[in-house]
């Protein structure tokens, strides 16, 4: 008999049972000193030292339709295959150098 997976994106989860729920406070509400760590040891801070936040993330692209100067596209294209790319990356590095600056 061949089985069958059954998978589940986060919007269609089914919800928490009453029982699941009420495991899920009583381990949010234990004590540090009361987990077990022995399969999973805590990592040292020199360990953490080179660790790099967010190395595996990749953001959810989506299409969009929008009017750019043809001078602008020109000279995207102008530095190779990847213009869309590259102004994706352009205007990231803009978006995170304006939420640094506005902190």
């Amino acid at each position: 008999m061949k089985k069958r997976t059954v998978s589940y994106s986060a919007d269609l989860l089914p919800p928490l049972t009453a029982v699941q729920k009420r495991k899920l406070r009583s381990l949010a509400n234990l004590p540090e000193k009361n987990i077990d760590l022995s399969e999973i040891p805590e990592m040292s801070a020199t360990e953490w030292k080179n660790a790099e936040r967010g190395h595996f993330y990749r953001p959810v692209k989506r299409q969009i339709t929008a009017r750019v100067d043809a001078d602008v596209i020109e000279w995207l294209k102008s530095h190779g295959k990847g213009y869309q790319s590259r102004m994706n990356a352009i205007l990231r590095r803009e978006m995170l150098g304006s939420s640094h600056r506005s902190k």
